[in-house]
């Protein structure tokens, strides 16, 4: 199937949770799947299926993840296709599932087994119908641009004062600092944490570019192992790193120096750790979902490269996926941040254009981030890709993340 996650953020634009958006079929491929999907594999919840094969474990923290029930996978055994703690969980309600009897019999059911519950986009004119649903949520997630949002958080709270509201569709920067000003709200959504630098020409700090020469040496032409070292010793956080990284490789090896842990991962190894590595400590400063954009873009790419028929390019698509924010991690416009580093032709016409032979890659990577499931499957339909191998690649990538960081 295909699945990612979107990021739910907190007012302080830490994640706190991820909505988990699954699909089973190519819309192309299957077009009676737009009005018969809702009842394609009706005793199952395609999300609770991912979660079972990547592990609970692949999110970080301990961030709950949303998956969406309709009115037919909501009756669905979820206790057979769950194994991972229930608190961890939140079944997001759509609006197929009315407030009638059997459902809201059904949602008190699953509330006694210890499951979240949350509903969207109930419209402005039914939340008095919906009283008795509304009750029994732990989210209520609302969409700030088709409704007064002012009034319906009025409402809600008085029916319940601790209720967690959550706003989706907030797309810009100043549309976030107006809600958490106005307050009320636990958890945002939308695209306003990673909108494109477009100007401006902010100081990059001394540390920073400290991290910016170290990758431009890696990514030279036969970089020297000794000179990364040398640079490497200076940074405590990027020591501990290697250090780390060295020991899970070489679990009886005594390390003796920076300079030893680096030979014994070799020039390869080296270069593909300090661009994982550097870039994590770029974006220290970030929100924490810029560093994972960054590194599953990285891993996605390569994953992906064998599909596009780009397996050659492989390393070329990792540092194209691990560089695809780097105006974020800067705050400067994509051409100006590229100025910083050594890039290939290839992966800087595919971030600054959106052109070249790895552009489609880049392209396909951001449509299924945002689930853009017909687009995704229009590119799978024109590459002639398995949708089966792409959902490994996507999987594989969240749990390369997961162990990076072990």
């Amino acid at each position: 199937m295909l699945v990612t996650l979107i990021p739910l953020f907190d007012e302080n634009m830490a994640v706190s949770a991820y909505s988990l958006f699954a699909q089973k079929k190519n819309y192309l491929l299957n077009p009676s799947y737009l009005s018969t999907g809702l009842y394609d594999g009706a005793g199952s919840v395609p999300g609770l299926e991912v979660i079972e094969s990547m592990g609970i474990d692949t999110l970080p923290g301990d961030t709950e993840v949303f998956v969406a029930v309709d009115n037919v996978s909501v009756f669905a055994d979820i206790n057979s296709m769950y194994t991972a703690p229930h608190d961890r969980l939140v079944l997001l309600c759509d609006q197929s599932i009315t407030p009638d009897a059997m459902y809201i019999s059904r949602l008190k059911t699953l509330k006694k087994l210890g499951y979240k519950l949350a509903i969207r986009n109930i419209p402005e004119d039914k939340l008095e119908e919906y009283f008795e649903v509304l009750l029994m949520m732990d989210y209520i997630l609302i969409n700030h641009k088709k409704c007064n949002i002012d009034e319906v958080k009025k409402y809600l709270k008085n029916i319940h004062l601790h209720i967690n509201l959550c706003v989706i569709n907030v797309d810009s920067q100043e549309e976030f600092d107006k809600l958490k000003a106005d307050g009320g709200y636990t958890l945002y959504e939308g695209e306003f944490y990673r909108l494109p630098v477009t100007k401006g020409e902010e100081e990059v700090t001394p540390l920073k570019m400290n991290y910016i020469d170290l990758l431009n040496m890696v990514n030279g032409h036969d970089f020297d192992l000794q000179k990364a070292a040398a640079v490497i010793s200076r940074d405590t956080a990027l020591v501990i790193s290697l250090l780390k990284i060295v020991n899970k490789l070489a679990v009886n090896s005594e390390i003796t120096s920076i300079n030893h842990a680096a030979a014994m991962l070799g020039q390869r190894e080296l270069k593909k750790w300090i661009n994982t590595a550097v870039t994590n400590e770029l974006c220290a400063d970030k929100p924490n979902e810029i560093t994972r954009i960054s590194l599953l873009r990285a891993k996605f790419a390569e994953n992906l490269a064998p599909l596009f028929d780009m397996k050659m390019n492989a390393s070329e698509l990792f540092l194209m996926g691990l560089f695809s924010v780097i105006d974020l991690i800067l705050g400067k416009p994509m051409d100006k941040a590229l100025e910083m580093v050594q890039l290939s032709n290839n992966v800087n016409e595919a971030l600054i254009g959106h052109k070249g032979e790895l552009a489609p890659v880049l392209d396909f990577i951001i449509q299924y981030e945002e689930a853009s499931w017909q687009e995704v499957s229009r590119q799978m339909l024109l590459q002639k890709i398995d949708m089966n191998d792409v959902y490994d690649a996507y999987i594989n990538s969240l749990k390369w993340y997961r162990d990076l960081f072990r």
